[in-house]
């Protein structure tokens, strides 16, 4: 079960990345991200309400700092895409949020047989060539961008890691915590900077769907990783939640109907086998 969870959790993600794409080409990235943030906290609150659970100040402190670290990563991410190319900074992004739950998992003791740890290996570098943009020369990146795409991949898996100290009987509390805490930063940066508030702060109507499509997608797929994780191995659960890439350039190609490259093509399949080798453990 923590293996399906985990794959609809990339699945899922994948599709959060690929509305917030679409918004984040009309409107400021950081706008995005801030409505989007706000928009999964309501859901998860009233979901969490539901759920019911026994927080303690230890859960919501573990889902704050995952919530606060996701968002710095986020802003260095979208920095990273503007000033790097994205054919290096997507796939050193990707590869880095998929390798801190591992290297975290293991080092706390997780135990990984044989085919798990080929499919590991495997999937590593396969998100990374899933993640690679079709028709773009990779270029020389600057020094700068690859940090920040390190960066920001690291704070992805941090985020990961952090999740996972919530304690199992803390429902989706954690999610409540880390969703407000990202919510009030990106808040703040809009409010504080006088360059972000122009021209305003009201996302337009056109774009709304999509900004507010972005966020519950999110957020759902955050309660799906807090589920599996609470079910599965560290190192597993993350590295198969990191494969949303597979599912970003698959929307791409059906919506948009953009071109998959012989690398993406050769990276899908790569994660295919990845999965089945995980799974077979």
């Amino acid at each position: 079960m923590a293996i399906l969870l985990a794959l609809a959790t990339a699945v899922v993600y994948g599709g959060a990345d690929f509305l917030g794409g679409l918004a984040a080409r009309r409107v400021r990235a950081l706008l995005v991200v801030g409505w989007s943030q706000l928009a999964g906290w309501v859901l998860v609150s009233g979901l969490a309400v539901l759920a019911g659970g026994s927080p303690a100040p230890a859960d919501f402190a573990w889902g704050a700092a995952a919530g606060l670290v996701g968002a710095i990563g986020l802003a260095v991410f979208y920095r990273a895409l503007a000033e790097g190319a994205m054919t290096v900074v997507a796939p050193v992004t990707a590869v880095c949020a998929a390798a801190v739950p591992v290297i975290a998992g293991l080092a706390g003791g997780d135990s990984v047989e044989g085919p798990a740890l080929a499919g590991l290996l495997l999937a590593l570098p396969a998100v990374g060539l899933v993640a690679t943009e079709p028709g773009v020369r990779p270029g020389r990146a600057e020094l700068g961008s690859i940090g920040r795409a390190l960066l920001a991949g690291t704070a992805f898996g941090t985020m990961f890691v952090l999740l996972h100290e919530a304690s199992p009987g803390s429902g989706l509390w954690p999610l409540v915590g880390s969703r407000l805490a990202s919510a009030l930063l990106v808040g703040a940066l809009l409010l504080v900077r006088p360059a972000l508030r122009r021209p305003g702060l009201l996302v337009p109507r056109p774009v709304l769907a999509l900004v507010l499509g972005a966020g519950v997608a999110d957020m759902t797929a955050n309660v799906l990783y807090l589920l599996a994780v609470r079910q599965g191995e560290l190192s597993i659960v993350g590295l198969l939640s990191s494969l949303y890439p597979v599912s970003t350039v698959v929307l791409a190609a059906l919506v948009l109907h953009e071109r998959l490259s012989r690398l993406q093509l050769a990276g899908v399949g790569g994660c295919a086998v990845a999965v089945a080798l995980i799974a077979w453990s």
